[in-house]
């Protein structure tokens, strides 16, 4: 991509997949500016100054994958733990008393540990407490996940880690997750079932990072636009050094190209909430 197609990207109301990409490439690296400009008047029309504030809560890490980067890898030798009914209680009482007012529910992706009725256990629970109730667990069937959204459940976040298919096998060693087709397809399945929205992101630096976060991008548009119903939220996690493959780790995300990727995605989908974790 050249500089004249992403000036030309900025000047359109509504951008193109090509004119996506062109924000995404090293040709718009001198125009972050331009873009912050545009993204934050973006922003500001579809959002206002609105930032909501929720909290994670992880209540099982059992995990039946083996993916080389996850400290929750089935083979790492790491402390167990899942949290029984009233537990889970406990934690939320103690969120809630905080004032917040949105909880994330996560698992490690067991299904024979925690499968879908012990979180529809915790949805249940959490409905108690908290206004939204998002999760962050393993993909499941839409008939499920209409079960979810009876007890409660709004969104549903699932991380494709990488959309690249040879990388995706080489990082995804054992496990349900390696079943590409089934995990893309997750978000669909969600909508199919009723929840009011979901999540998309990839794990930046475990392939190419513009290539990745243009096919997320791009696959957030199309469930929008077959869905229209549906909440668009958008992720950007960024792979940071890991225990089990050294010689993998990624060097090539920095601050700068990470705030490229998010102001890209705010110009592309200026409809979709972001979700921003530490």
């Amino acid at each position: 991509y050249t500089a004249r197609q992403v000036k030309a990207a900025l000047q359109k109301e509504e951008l193109s997949f090509e004119d996506f990409a062109a924000l995404l490439s090293p040709a718009a690296q001198p125009f972050l500016e331009q873009m912050a400009r545009r993204a934050k008047t973006e922003r500001e029309k579809h959002f206002g100054n609105n930032v909501l504030l929720f909290t994670p809560l992880y209540i099982s890490n059992y995990c039946e994958n083996q993916c080389v980067y996850c400290g929750f890898n089935c083979k790492n030798a790491i402390t167990r733990c899942k949290l029984n009914a009233e537990e889970i209680e406990a934690e939320m009482q103690n969120i809630a008393k905080t004032g917040m007012r949105e909880v994330l529910l996560l698992t490690g992706e067991s299904r024979s540990v925690s499968g879908p009725e012990y979180i529809a256990e915790a949805v249940r629970i959490a409905k108690k407490y908290f206004s939204t109730i998002g999760l962050e667990v393993y993909p499941m069937n839409a008939d499920e996940y209409a079960m979810l959204r009876e007890c409660g459940a709004d969104f549903v976040t699932v991380f494709q880690e990488t959309y690249d298919l040879e990388r995706y096998g080489e990082m995804h060693v054992a496990g349900a997750k390696r079943c590409f087709p089934y995990r893309v397809c997750a978000q669909e399945r969600a909508l199919m079932g009723g929840m009011r929205g979901v999540g998309f992101g990839v794990l930046l630096g475990l392939a190419d990072f513009r290539k990745d976060m243009f096919a997320a991008g791009i696959h957030a548009a199309l469930l929008q636009k077959k869905y229209p119903q549906g909440e668009i939220a958008l992720s950007f996690p960024r792979l940071r050094p890991y225990k089990n493959h050294e010689e993998t780790n990624p060097n090539d995300v920095h601050e700068t190209q990470l705030l490229q990727m998010m102001l890209a995605c705010r110009i592309f989908l200026p409809f979709a909430s972001f979700t921003i974790s530490t």
